[in-house]
């Protein structure tokens, strides 16, 4: 979770040797469903994957409220998350609701054919951070490409 996107794609690209970044604003319109907590919530997010491995994720929030919201007033940056890919996003929440764990922030529809969805955990307690279960999309959406300066 970082507050401005354009300084952290630098700083993480120079301390991890990363050069290419994939960008993605995503908003009511990339992810037409969306809930925060168990109500239907609208937020917005810019985000920056590196295709490394393991694969870093940075997130400016923009619009919310949503857990990065949450995450930065609490004056928090950093790692907020880890992600984990599933075949299917809804057996995956009925898996960690069995567990104990609810929902905080959902999103769905951001692939071409409006496939595609995430759903974070609240597992801070136990955990020290929060998961992510990512339900890839057949097509992910195109991005734009950004480079760290100096690379």
């Amino acid at each position: 979770m970082v507050p401005d996107l354009g300084e952290a794609i630098n700083l993480y690209g120079r301390a991890f040797g990363i050069g290419e970044w994939q960008c993605y604003r995503y908003d009511q319109e990339f992810m037409p469903w969306s809930r925060v907590g168990g109500e239907e919530g609208v937020f917005a997010m810019d985000i920056a994957m590196a295709s490394s491995n393991p694969q870093i994720e940075l997130i400016q929030p923009l619009a919310g409220p949503s857990i990065y919201h949450d995450f930065i007033s609490q004056g928090r940056t950093g790692l907020h998350h880890l992600g984990v890919y599933v075949e299917d996003l809804d057996a995956a929440i009925t898996l960690m609701a069995g567990w104990g764990y609810q929902v905080t922030q959902t999103a769905r529809g951001y692939g071409v054919g409006g496939d595609g969805g995430f759903a974070y955990f609240d597992t801070d307690r136990d955990l020290g951070l929060v998961i992510e279960a990512i339900e890839v999309p057949v097509i992910r959406r195109p991005g734009t490409v950004r480079r760290t300066e100096g690379k």
